[in-house]
């Protein structure tokens, strides 16, 4: 059930994209991130009080790590992801976070030490190849002299903020059920969004947003938050953050299948080579004998 949950989580996130790519091309990405967390914390609340019949309590030594939780895997990644699919395409978006194993099995060896073979080196090195042909579109000269967008950049940003996410709940996991760690971390991450969301006007031009807009915006808190975080987060107790990682190479795959029909998206030769390159990569990265 567990890997059945992790390929279902790589279809819900890689629908995010085309949902964040619509709903991002007229709304503000801090007031899209607001609204997905608010409504994902509703819902994670009722979910965590029929399951665990309260609210756990923390520890105080659990309180930083899991504002850390909300402040960069919430809030900071999800700023990122909006802005940066206002930027660029959906499909090119998901192929640049499908280097989220690599880096996550990087700290992993740092802090956990769990073992880098030559075989993961390899994987690592392909990836990291594949991720620049991505982000370059082909040009990978361009990185070094400040041709890479924004957008792309920001995408990056997002990579980091999951890793961070992924590695600081590991640890907490033998106290607090990954239910109740997403719960607190949507929690904080949509406090910390209200700001920016206040700043962009949202609390003017939230009767402004469509149905579409509306759909969008529950999708992302439903399938997107409340069912693959908890998913994913019960993964990582179970088989550990790097073997659940390499799932997330399924999530370009489905967002690409997804962009080409519902949003027009062109699948370019830059794309595809870097597609199979990272893919590749990260098989090689989480490869057990």
């Amino acid at each position: 059930m567990v890997y059945i949950k992790l390929i279902l989580t790589a279809l819900f996130w890689g629908g995010t994209f085309i949902a964040g790519r619509m709903v991002s091309a007229d709304r503000p990405p801090a007031s899209v991130a607001f609204l997905r967390f608010a409504v994902a914390s509703v819902f994670l609340l009722a979910l965590t009080l029929k399951v665990e019949r309260r609210l756990p309590r923390i520890l105080p030594s659990d309180i930083i790590p899991i504002i850390l939780l909300g402040v960069v895997g919430i809030a900071a990644y999800n700023i990122c992801f909006f802005k940066g699919l206002q930027l660029i395409e959906a499909s090119r978006a998901s192929l640049i976070i499908a280097t989220c194993p690599i880096f996550i099995t990087l700290f992993s060896a740092a802090i956990f030490k769990e073992p880098l073979s030559a075989m993961r080196l390899a994987g690592i090195g392909l990836s990291v190849i594949g991720a620049m042909t991505v982000i370059s579109k082909g040009h990978i000269r361009q990185l070094f002299s400040g041709g890479v967008g924004l957008g792309e950049l920001l995408i990056l940003g997002c990579v980091l903020c999951w890793t961070a996410y992924s590695l600081i709940g590991k640890p907490l996991m033998p106290r607090l059920s990954p239910l109740t760690l997403v719960t607190y971390s949507s929690l904080i991450g949509a406090a910390g969004l209200a700001v920016p969301a206040v700043a962009e006007g949202l609390h003017r031009h939230i009767t402004d947003y469509s149905a579409a807009n509306w759909a969008a915006v529950v999708y992302l808190a439903v399938c997107g938050t409340v069912i693959g975080f908890v998913w994913f987060y019960q993964a990582i107790k179970a088989i550990g953050p790097a073997r659940a990682g390499l799932f997330i190479n399924f999530v370009p795959v489905w967002a690409i299948v997804l962009a080409v029909p519902l949003l027009g998206e062109p699948v370019t030769i830059s794309l595809l080579i870097g597609a199979a390159l990272v893919i590749t990569g990260v098989c090689l990265t989480n490869r057990r004998k």
